[in-house]
């Protein structure tokens, strides 16, 4: 079956994330525009998952817990896990594997942590834009060690991509999918840059805000609706 997607949406969590992203506000909001499964995925951080995906077992949305990881390159990368207990086990990896900055809220925002009542239980002291101590060479097969997958966010982007900051994706990262921002690049960006004909392709809006996410309209054909056949849809090669 056909199930509608939006693997990239930030929470209150992330530093440039609006308030209004609370895990309640953000999942209801998924499921009134007619999506069937969402990724949470904040920056360097996978503390608001938790509440997500209570939320949505409430309300009867799939929530995927992940991450948007921030290379040491300065490019982001979508961190996916099957699991809320792997997400968790990751998190505390990159945070170890972290600069540490901290965060001025006045200038970058709060970095909030709820409970599914949307009640704040915490606040991450160190601000979760800079870079991490990861590269994208190694991102795809470290994700992989704790049970996840991981591939390159927004390469049409002209900042924080894989393409902007290196020009090309290396075969040696692995990567069975890249994450496009504008689906109408897609054919001259697979005429650039042949490897992107043999990966997956999803699109996702990456929401900071609630007005910035979309309505359904882009879909996996999964046999089942789970995190865990979401994850091997997208590791796999499509030739």
């Amino acid at each position: 079956m056909n199930y509608f997607y939006d693997l990239h949406i930030h929470s209150c969590l992330s530093p440039c994330g609006d308030m209004d992203m609370t895990p309640n506000n953000l999942v209801n909001m998924a499921k009134l525009l007619g999506l069937d499964v969402i990724a949470l995925t904040d920056h360097n951080s996978s503390l608001n998952c938790e509440a997500a995906i209570e939320v949505g077992r409430e309300i009867g949305l799939t929530v995927i817990p992940g991450m948007e990881l921030t290379t040491s390159e300065d490019i982001h990368a979508v961190c996916l896990f099957p699991t809320l207990e792997k997400a968790l086990c990751w998190n505390e990896y990159v945070d170890a594997h972290r600069i540490k900055i901290r965060n001025r809220p006045e200038i970058y925002g709060r970095q909030v942590i709820m409970n599914r009542f949307d009640e704040e239980i915490g606040e991450v002291e160190h601000l979760l834009l800079p870079a991490t101590e990861i590269s994208i060479m190694s991102a795809y097969k470290k994700v992989g060690e704790f049970g996840g997958i991981c591939y390159p966010a927004h390469i049409d982007r002209d900042s924080l991509s894989i393409l902007s900051v290196l020009g090309e994706i290396d075969s040696s990262c692995g990567f069975k999918t890249f994450e496009l921002a504008d689906k109408s690049r897609l054919t001259p960006l697979k005429e650039q840059h042949p490897i992107l004909g043999g990966m997956n392709v999803v699109s996702c809006s990456d929401a900071h805000y609630l007005e910035n996410m979309r309505e359904a309209e882009n879909f996996l054909s999964l046999y089942e609706l789970s995190p865990e056949s979401v994850l091997a849809a997208l590791d796999n090669n499509i030739n």
